[in-house]
Protein backbone atom coordinates (compact mmCIF):
# COMPACT_ATOMS: atom_id res chain seq x y z
CA UNK A 1 0.00 0.00 0.00
CA UNK A 2 1.58 3.45 -1.07
CA UNK A 3 2.05 5.96 1.79
CA UNK A 4 -1.30 7.92 0.14
CA UNK A 5 -3.61 5.19 0.19
CA UNK A 6 -2.43 4.27 3.85
CA UNK A 7 -3.07 8.19 4.63
CA UNK A 8 -6.28 8.30 2.99
CA UNK A 9 -7.34 4.51 4.37
CA UNK A 10 -6.52 5.33 8.02
CA UNK A 11 -9.29 5.26 10.36
CA UNK A 12 -7.43 6.41 14.28
CA UNK A 13 -3.92 7.60 15.35
CA UNK A 14 -2.39 4.33 15.15
CA UNK A 15 -3.15 3.69 11.69
CA UNK A 16 -1.77 6.97 10.52
CA UNK A 17 1.57 7.22 9.25
CA UNK A 18 4.77 8.92 10.91
CA UNK A 19 7.62 10.64 9.41
CA UNK A 20 10.39 12.54 9.92
CA UNK A 21 12.11 15.75 7.92
CA UNK A 22 15.61 15.52 6.47
CA UNK A 23 17.26 19.41 5.84
CA UNK A 24 20.99 18.34 6.33
CA UNK A 25 21.94 14.66 6.67
CA UNK A 26 21.09 13.59 3.03
CA UNK A 27 23.23 10.52 3.51
CA UNK A 28 23.30 6.74 1.99
CA UNK A 29 21.77 5.43 5.34
CA UNK A 30 19.06 7.69 6.78
CA UNK A 31 15.85 5.87 5.07
CA UNK A 32 17.29 2.37 6.24
CA UNK A 33 17.73 4.77 9.94
CA UNK A 34 14.35 5.92 9.80
CA UNK A 35 12.55 2.54 9.49
CA UNK A 36 14.98 1.18 11.55
CA UNK A 37 13.16 3.82 14.26
CA UNK A 38 9.79 3.32 13.13
CA UNK A 39 9.07 6.02 10.57
CA UNK A 40 6.71 5.43 7.43
CA UNK A 41 8.20 8.15 5.42
CA UNK A 42 10.80 11.27 5.11
CA UNK A 43 10.42 14.62 3.88
CA UNK A 44 13.37 16.02 2.20
CA UNK A 45 14.03 19.42 1.91
CA UNK A 46 14.81 21.54 -1.02
CA UNK A 47 13.24 24.74 -0.12
CA UNK A 48 15.32 26.13 2.99
CA UNK A 49 18.45 23.37 2.73
CA UNK A 50 20.06 24.61 -0.69
CA UNK A 51 19.83 21.15 -1.84
CA UNK A 52 19.64 19.87 -5.58
CA UNK A 53 17.76 17.67 -7.46
CA UNK A 54 20.77 15.29 -7.43
CA UNK A 55 21.14 14.74 -4.12
CA UNK A 56 17.12 14.48 -4.29
CA UNK A 57 17.54 11.59 -6.83
CA UNK A 58 19.98 9.83 -4.49
CA UNK A 59 17.88 9.85 -1.61
CA UNK A 60 14.36 8.72 -3.51
CA UNK A 61 16.88 5.42 -4.66
CA UNK A 62 18.10 4.84 -1.30
CA UNK A 63 14.48 4.66 -0.02
CA UNK A 64 13.46 2.33 -2.66
CA UNK A 65 12.81 -1.16 -1.17
CA UNK A 66 13.27 -0.10 2.42
CA UNK A 67 9.73 0.73 3.21
CA UNK A 68 10.39 4.91 3.54
CA UNK A 69 8.06 6.65 1.00
CA UNK A 70 10.38 9.62 -0.11
CA UNK A 71 8.16 12.98 -0.06
CA UNK A 72 9.84 16.65 -1.35
CA UNK A 73 9.64 19.96 -0.03
CA UNK A 74 9.80 22.01 -3.33
CA UNK A 75 11.07 25.67 -3.51
CA UNK A 76 7.71 26.88 -4.33
CA UNK A 77 5.04 26.05 -6.68
CA UNK A 78 6.36 25.49 -9.95
CA UNK A 79 6.01 23.06 -12.65
CA UNK A 80 9.63 21.97 -12.82
CA UNK A 81 9.91 21.81 -9.04
CA UNK A 82 6.98 19.56 -8.71
CA UNK A 83 6.88 17.18 -12.29
CA UNK A 84 11.17 17.30 -11.21
CA UNK A 85 10.71 15.72 -7.61
CA UNK A 86 8.19 13.06 -9.12
CA UNK A 87 10.28 12.32 -11.91
CA UNK A 88 13.52 11.92 -9.40
CA UNK A 89 11.12 9.15 -7.93
CA UNK A 90 9.03 11.09 -4.72
CA UNK A 91 6.13 9.62 -3.68
CA UNK A 92 4.59 13.11 -3.30
CA UNK A 93 5.56 16.88 -2.89
CA UNK A 94 4.86 19.15 -0.32
CA UNK A 95 4.74 22.80 -1.70
CA UNK A 96 5.00 26.17 0.47
CA UNK A 97 3.51 29.36 0.52
CA UNK A 98 -0.31 27.95 -1.02
CA UNK A 99 -2.71 30.87 -0.70
CA UNK A 100 -5.53 30.11 -3.64
CA UNK A 101 -7.41 27.65 -4.69
CA UNK A 102 -6.04 28.38 -8.13
CA UNK A 103 -2.66 27.73 -6.90
CA UNK A 104 -3.30 24.40 -5.62
CA UNK A 105 -5.41 23.30 -8.92
CA UNK A 106 -2.11 24.18 -10.49
CA UNK A 107 -0.07 21.90 -8.31
CA UNK A 108 -2.70 19.15 -8.24
CA UNK A 109 -2.41 19.50 -12.51
CA UNK A 110 1.57 19.73 -12.29
CA UNK A 111 1.38 16.09 -10.27
CA UNK A 112 -0.80 13.94 -12.66
CA UNK A 113 -0.69 13.28 -16.20
CA UNK A 114 -3.57 13.99 -18.70
CA UNK A 115 -6.12 13.88 -18.73
CA UNK A 116 -6.04 14.78 -15.18
CA UNK A 117 -2.88 17.53 -14.96
CA UNK A 118 -0.50 18.08 -16.91
CA UNK A 119 2.65 16.40 -15.94
CA UNK A 120 5.08 15.84 -18.83
CA UNK A 121 5.52 12.26 -20.13
CA UNK A 122 9.28 10.53 -19.04
CA UNK A 123 9.31 6.51 -18.70
CA UNK A 124 11.53 4.16 -17.88
CA UNK A 125 13.12 6.29 -15.39
CA UNK A 126 13.73 6.87 -11.93
CA UNK A 127 10.26 7.59 -11.00
CA UNK A 128 9.10 3.81 -12.42
CA UNK A 129 12.18 2.06 -11.55
CA UNK A 130 13.80 2.25 -14.98
CA UNK A 131 11.30 -0.63 -15.86
CA UNK A 132 9.92 -1.17 -18.97
CA UNK A 133 5.99 -1.57 -19.33
CA UNK A 134 2.60 0.17 -21.27
CA UNK A 135 2.66 3.96 -20.70
CA UNK A 136 -0.74 3.80 -19.47
CA UNK A 137 -0.44 1.32 -16.80
CA UNK A 138 2.70 3.60 -15.43
CA UNK A 139 0.11 6.90 -15.49
CA UNK A 140 -2.01 4.68 -13.76
CA UNK A 141 0.12 3.50 -11.02
CA UNK A 142 1.88 7.69 -10.50
CA UNK A 143 -1.33 9.10 -10.28
CA UNK A 144 -2.44 6.59 -7.49
CA UNK A 145 0.55 7.06 -5.45
CA UNK A 146 1.50 10.87 -5.65
CA UNK A 147 0.78 12.43 -2.50
CA UNK A 148 0.12 16.58 -2.92
CA UNK A 149 0.49 18.29 0.36
CA UNK A 150 -0.64 21.91 0.48
CA UNK A 151 1.09 24.23 3.22
CA UNK A 152 -0.70 26.64 4.47
CA UNK A 153 1.70 29.02 6.00
CA UNK A 154 0.20 32.75 5.20
CA UNK A 155 -3.02 34.46 6.16
CA UNK A 156 -3.65 34.31 2.42
CA UNK A 157 -3.72 30.96 2.71
CA UNK A 158 -5.72 30.81 6.37
CA UNK A 159 -8.21 32.73 4.12
CA UNK A 160 -8.60 30.54 1.74
CA UNK A 161 -8.07 27.05 3.14
CA UNK A 162 -11.68 26.21 3.22
CA UNK A 163 -11.10 26.41 -0.89
CA UNK A 164 -7.67 24.74 -0.97
CA UNK A 165 -9.17 21.99 1.19
CA UNK A 166 -11.67 21.38 -1.46
CA UNK A 167 -9.29 20.97 -4.91
CA UNK A 168 -9.67 17.21 -5.84
CA UNK A 169 -6.27 15.97 -5.86
CA UNK A 170 -4.70 17.78 -2.76
CA UNK A 171 -4.49 15.07 0.33
CA UNK A 172 -3.23 17.02 3.19
CA UNK A 173 -3.06 20.81 4.26
CA UNK A 174 0.14 21.57 6.32
CA UNK A 175 0.28 24.04 8.86
CA UNK A 176 3.64 26.05 8.18
CA UNK A 177 3.78 27.04 12.17
CA UNK A 178 6.55 28.97 12.17
CA UNK A 179 5.99 31.10 8.80
CA UNK A 180 2.49 31.51 9.54
CA UNK A 181 3.51 33.47 12.85
CA UNK A 182 5.40 35.43 10.98
CA UNK A 183 3.29 36.55 8.45
CA UNK A 184 0.45 37.30 10.71
CA UNK A 185 3.51 39.50 12.63
CA UNK A 186 3.65 37.66 15.43
CA UNK A 187 6.78 35.26 15.50
CA UNK A 188 7.13 32.54 17.68
CA UNK A 189 4.13 33.25 19.73
CA UNK A 190 2.05 29.80 19.08
CA UNK A 191 -0.12 30.23 21.66
CA UNK A 192 -1.75 34.06 20.35
CA UNK A 193 -5.13 33.77 19.98
CA UNK A 194 -5.09 35.11 16.42
CA UNK A 195 -2.58 32.35 15.92
CA UNK A 196 -4.44 29.43 17.58
CA UNK A 197 -7.81 30.28 15.15
CA UNK A 198 -6.01 29.86 12.40
CA UNK A 199 -4.93 26.51 13.41
CA UNK A 200 -8.94 25.84 13.78
CA UNK A 201 -9.87 26.90 10.63
CA UNK A 202 -7.36 24.59 9.07
CA UNK A 203 -8.03 21.61 11.13
CA UNK A 204 -11.92 21.98 10.34
CA UNK A 205 -11.34 22.87 6.83
CA UNK A 206 -9.32 19.63 6.55
CA UNK A 207 -11.90 17.68 8.43
CA UNK A 208 -14.86 19.36 6.10
CA UNK A 209 -13.47 18.31 2.58
CA UNK A 210 -12.45 14.72 4.11
CA UNK A 211 -8.61 15.79 4.09
CA UNK A 212 -6.08 15.38 6.71
CA UNK A 213 -4.67 18.50 8.60
CA UNK A 214 -0.50 17.65 9.06
CA UNK A 215 1.96 19.83 11.00
CA UNK A 216 5.52 18.97 12.13
CA UNK A 217 5.43 18.09 15.84
CA UNK A 218 9.24 19.69 17.54
CA UNK A 219 8.59 17.24 20.53
CA UNK A 220 5.68 15.00 22.12
CA UNK A 221 4.11 17.66 24.08
CA UNK A 222 3.57 19.38 20.55
CA UNK A 223 1.95 16.33 18.38
CA UNK A 224 -0.24 15.74 21.67
CA UNK A 225 -1.64 19.37 21.63
CA UNK A 226 -2.08 19.28 17.83
CA UNK A 227 -3.65 15.86 17.90
CA UNK A 228 -6.29 17.28 20.16
CA UNK A 229 -6.70 20.19 17.59
CA UNK A 230 -7.22 17.67 15.00
CA UNK A 231 -4.15 17.08 13.41
CA UNK A 232 -2.95 13.87 12.04
CA UNK A 233 -0.80 13.18 9.94
CA UNK A 234 2.93 14.14 11.48
CA UNK A 235 6.49 14.60 10.98
CA UNK A 236 8.70 14.52 13.76
CA UNK A 237 11.51 16.72 13.83
CA UNK A 238 14.30 17.76 11.88
CA UNK A 239 17.18 15.86 11.37
CA UNK A 240 19.91 17.82 12.82
CA UNK A 241 17.65 19.31 15.86
CA UNK A 242 17.07 15.70 16.58
CA UNK A 243 21.01 15.27 16.34
CA UNK A 244 21.54 17.96 18.54
CA UNK A 245 19.04 17.43 21.31
CA UNK A 246 20.20 14.02 21.89
CA UNK A 247 23.75 14.75 21.83
CA UNK A 248 22.98 17.28 24.63
CA UNK A 249 21.58 14.88 26.55
CA UNK A 250 23.58 12.41 26.55
CA UNK A 251 26.47 15.44 27.35
CA UNK A 252 24.89 16.75 29.56
CA UNK A 253 24.34 13.50 31.80
CA UNK A 254 28.13 12.84 31.48
CA UNK A 255 29.21 16.37 32.56
CA UNK A 256 27.69 15.44 35.31
CA UNK A 257 28.86 12.70 36.52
Amino acid sequence: MTLRERIQSASGTSAMPVGSMVFDFFVPGISRMARAAGADFLIFDTEHSGTGIEAIKAQCAACDGVGIAPVVRVPEHGYHFVAGALDAGAHGVMVPMVGTAAQARDIVSFSHYPPAGRRGAAFSIAHDGYLPGAPREKIAVADARTLVIAMIETPEGVSNVNAIAAVPGVDVVWLGHFDLTNFMGIPGEFNHPDYLDAVAKIARAAGKHGKVAGVMATDEAWARDYHIRGFRLFAYGLDAHLYQRALMTGIEAIRSL
